[in-house]
């Protein structure tokens, strides 16, 4: 399929391990605006496990989550970026795509996947599988360099790309187009995709590959395995259903050899605690005081709905106990208000 867009992507590992800052000595890629699932590569399409595929992958919107509107998907391979346009081709070319975004034949490598995850559930019935986190993975990387995880914050994007080891670039453009959301939220919904669009949207993933091997290099089997099931669990923290997430995939079991490990790691698991009606700002303390003292205390993770929703919830990941220890200190919490 031709292309007037193109763009270029950092060598991976096996190409170099190098990323170039004359970016005009690279080999361009080119970037598919798809209307039409036949525009998207077959072992995408149709996955199997003699084509296993790694690809970038990230949404963009307008209020992303279950009720807002889903307008792009990015997918980037190594040789290509392709820019699924979810207002043109609709809903049957999104969802043409749901065999890819569910399967364990493809890995997905996002950065923070939780908003995207809900507006694909909610919105088309899809349930993202088998996705590495970046965000994640930076935590765990941390962890192993022996930060604890309640001392840092969640890493952005942008701050990944400027950090050294990664790509060690400025994303001046992300700012750019911010600016231009606040000015205009519906700005994602325009047709046709202006040059801007289309760039800020391949920019969003064409680094993630490359990113991907750089981390999965420096992580240790116990933290890919940590990096699977939190995945899986991000996955799922918005998409609250009323069968316990029985229609999704298992989560990734343990390894043997970790098991036989003295050392094994916990379970992890996904918790999701209901607060009295107008009683959040209480839970979360001011500045956040009481919930930075539950994740002092427990070595879990704390996501809030928040304006986007679900309201009056808190989700909780992390190891049973550390959950279930978390669980009862903001019950405690809850407690104390009457």
């Amino acid at each position: 399929m031709a292309s007037r867009h193109q763009t270029h992507t950092p060598l991976l590992p096996d190409s170099g391990d190098k990323l170039y800052n004359k970016e005009e000595h690279l080999p361009p890629v080119p970037i598919h605006v798809v209307t039409s699932a036949c525009q998207l590569p077959a072992e995408f399409l149709e996955p199997s496990p003699e084509k296993q595929l790694v690809i970038g992958f990230d949404c963009e919107g307008v209020d992303l989550c279950r009720h807002g509107t889903l307008c792009i998907m990015q997918l980037a391979f190594p040789d290509a970026i392709y820019l699924v346009d979810a207002i043109e081709g609709g809903e049957m070319l999104v969802k043409a795509c749901k065999p890819a975004l569910e399967s364990r034949y493809i890995t997905k490598v996002i950065h923070d996947c939780k908003r995207d995850s809900e507006a694909l559930y909610f919105q088309f019935g899809i349930k993202l599988h088998n996705v590495v986190d970046t965000q994640i993975a930076y935590s765990l990387i941390k962890e192993q360099e022996g930060q604890k995880r309640a001392t840092y914050d969640y890493i952005s994007f942008v701050g990944l790309l400027a950090d050294p080891q990664y790509c060690g670039i400025s994303y001046v453009e992300k700012e750019e187009v911010r600016i231009l959301l606040r000015q205009d939220p519906n700005f994602w919904k325009y047709r046709p995709l202006s040059e801007l669009m289309i760039r800020a949207a391949a920019d969003d993933v064409r680094f993630l590959l490359f990113i991907y091997h750089k981390m999965v290099d420096k992580l240790n089997q116990r933290s890919l395995w940590y990096l699977a099931v939190r995945g899986a669990l991000y996955c799922r923290c918005f998409c609250i259903n009323n069968n316990n997430y029985a229609d999704w995939a298992t989560l990734p079991p343990l390894p043997d050899d970790l098991i036989v490990n003295e050392n094994a790691p916990e379970q992890e698991v996904l918790s999701v605690l209901d607060v009295p009606p107008g009683k959040m700002g209480r839970v979360i303390g001011r500045r956040g005081a009481n919930i930075l003292s539950v994740k002092e205390s427990c070595n879990a993770e704390i996501f809030f709905g928040g304006d986007k929703g679900p309201p009056d919830k808190v989700f909780i990941i992390g190891p049973a106990k550390q959950v279930r220890k978390a669980e009862a200190m903001l019950r405690g919490r809850m407690l104390e208000m009457y």
